[in-house]
């Protein structure tokens, strides 16, 4: 039933290019094909699994040998048998649409699954840069670049610790459910899953092995028609006689192994998605309170709706229901923080420096770090369900390479900010969604300044509102700013930042006059400059010396 790599090949393996035997889904075996039918009984057990904290879910029941004329909660499913696979060796020989990879937050190819990244190859790990992390419970989609499969699904698994068990379940769950979801998402089929639970993170094996096997047995009875096949890779010896032992509970081939499933599954088996319920926090839904109803609500209730139009109800009829406290909550969060903001300078009076000299109200309060996290969140799930395309097409900002230190670069063209064609709130969502995958790792800002003073700019005060929607983590991981082609105007007004808004982030202004000196932070083939920045430079610096390849648009001293 299980065939390790060496014995698959053999019957026809196709050599890759590194040398290594690419296995095909034919070549491993089927769940419901295999000659060898594992009893369920409780040889070989695991002996590293320790039973301290969990009872032992499949030991025989005392005086049953039946199912008690109970239920089975897995009845046998053939459709749903010929999608499984047993494999033991590693997935990344396996000719499938998609592999999984266990990480950690940071997708780093330090703490990814054994094997993966030197048969993928250096461009997983690039791609994985860019992705900025991943939270643990989710999956994220790469490339496979030099794997035999098509993609390779990144997923974070929980660190466990007995106090918060149920936790642990449900996050490990969620991976399994997550990659599934991305499997489809992607328009893929077949899938070959690693062991997500990791020896590192202390999550014992059988317990996890339980929620791996139920949580894709429960997807697959909702999606099966969009999968064609789920393989479970092992590669030890106590995991291999874990799923020999667990798979015919949730995927029991005939009805004997059915009847014996009923008496050695767990008591929990989760929900419809194969999580743990928690019922303590089931939601309770209790009738409303019985109030009182004034008689004047009371007669105008019982007239009769005329052919004509409706009769209007006394508003008082319907405040009797409502809690006050919960109207207080229905209006946007963000506008009451910029009420409150223009509460505030209101209250504040007297001179204000800031406004006198044209750069805006300053006066705003300063947000704790729980604020502007929360702050951050929403502004992120707005701008992901928006579309901004009639903004990105303005080329205001955009992705570049990376600098000569290898930070990624986020490039911003100020003649190209047009304030009378902007909305700017929507501006800050795009700002927001283009800077997350940025901000999680130190990265680097080109301003071009060519020709930006011709333009209306935002004031300091719109500056400010946006530094704190970006947060704290933008603050921390900005390596630096380079400017190019500064007015006297521009370093008066960053002056004014780094005095009434961040002294932190202001600091990190680099002040470049010509092309050439922009080069030495960040190479010129990591840059798309627009041909008006060049003409710039020239018109600025008089041509001295310098040379504009018409082709290329790269600029370089005269010899």
């Amino acid at each position: 039933m299980i065939q390790p790599v060496a014995t698959a090949t053999a019957g026809g393996g196709v050599p890759t290019d590194t040398g290594d035997l690419v296995v095909t889904l034919d070549q491993v075996p089927r769940w419901s094909d295999a000659e060898i039918r594992s009893s369920l009984e409780y040889e070989n057990e695991d002996p590293s699994f320790s039973k301290s904290f969990f009872p032992d879910p499949l030991a025989p029941p005392r005086g049953g040998d039946g199912s008690n004329g109970m239920v089975s909660r897995f009845p046998v499913d053939h459709g749903i048998n010929s999608k499984i696979y047993l494999w033991r060796g590693q997935p990344w020989n396996l000719e499938v649409d998609a592999v999984v990879n266990s990480t950690n937050e940071n997708l780093d190819e330090a703490h990814s699954s054994q094997g993966l990244h030197a048969a993928a190859g250096p461009g997983l790990a690039e791609e994985c840069a860019t992705l900025g992390g991943c939270r643990t419970g989710m999956a994220k989609v790469t490339h496979a670049y030099d794997l035999p499969a098509r993609r390779v699904i990144h997923t974070v698994g929980p660190k466990y610790a007995v106090k918060y068990h149920t936790a642990a379940e449900n996050a490990l769950s969620h991976c399994y459910r997550s990659c599934l979801e991305l499997l489809i998402e992607n328009g893929l089929q077949s899938i070959a899953m690693g062991c997500i639970y990791t020896e590192a993170k202390n999550y014992p094996r059988e317990p996890a092995a339980h929620v791996a096997i139920r949580t894709v047995r429960r997807f697959l009875e909702k999606q099966k028609d969009k999968i064609t096949a789920v393989v479970f890779c092992i590669s030890t010896s106590s995991d291999t006689e874990i799923y020999k032992r667990l798979l015919p509970l949730y995927f029991p081939r005939d009805k004997h192994e059915e009847v014996v499933a009923i008496s050695k599954l767990p008591a929990d088996v989760g929900d419809e998605n194969g999580e743990t319920i928690i019922h303590e926090r089931t939601i309770r839904i209790k009738p409303l309170p019985k109030k009182t109803i004034p008689k004047s609500a009371q007669a105008s209730a019982e007239l009769v709706v005329s052919d004509v139009g409706l009769v209007q109800r006394n508003s008082s009829y319907l405040d009797t229901y409502l809690d006050p406290a919960f109207m207080s909550l229905m209006k946007d969060p963000d506008q009451r923080r910029q009420e409150q903001w223009e509460k505030t300078a209101q209250a504040r009076g007297g001179w204000n420096f800031a406004k006198m000299f044209g750069f805006g109200e300053l006066g705003g309060p300063p947000l704790s770090a729980a604020e502007e996290y929360s702050l951050h969140s929403r502004y992120l799930a707005k701008a992901n369900s928006l579309n901004l395309s009639e903004i990105a097409e303005m080329k205001i900002l955009y992705r570049g390479g990376v600098d000569s230190e290898g930070h990624p670069v986020m490039v911003v063209v100020g003649a190209h900010f047009l304030l009378r064609c902007l909305e700017l709130e929507r501006f800050i969502h795009y700002v927001v969604k283009e800077f997350e995958p940025l901000i999680q790792k130190p990265y680097t800002i080109v301003y071009f300044h060519s020709a930006a003073s011709l333009q209306v700019q935002p004031d300091l005060g719109w500056m400010r509102r946006l530094q704190q929607i970006l947060g704290r983590k933008h603050q921390r991981n900005l390596h630096a700013i380079y400017v190019l082609h500064p007015t006297l105007h521009l370093k008066a007004t960053i002056f004014a930042l780094q005095m009434f808004v961040d002294k932190l982030v202001w600091k990190k202004v680099v002040y470049v006059d010509r092309l050439v000196q922009l080069f030495k932070y960040v190479p010129r083939e990591q840059l798309t400059i627009p041909d008006f920045v060049f003409q710039h430079d020239l018109e600025v610096n008089g041509g001295k010396g310098l040379i504009v390849d018409p082709r290329t648009k790269y600029v370089y001293h005269r010899p």
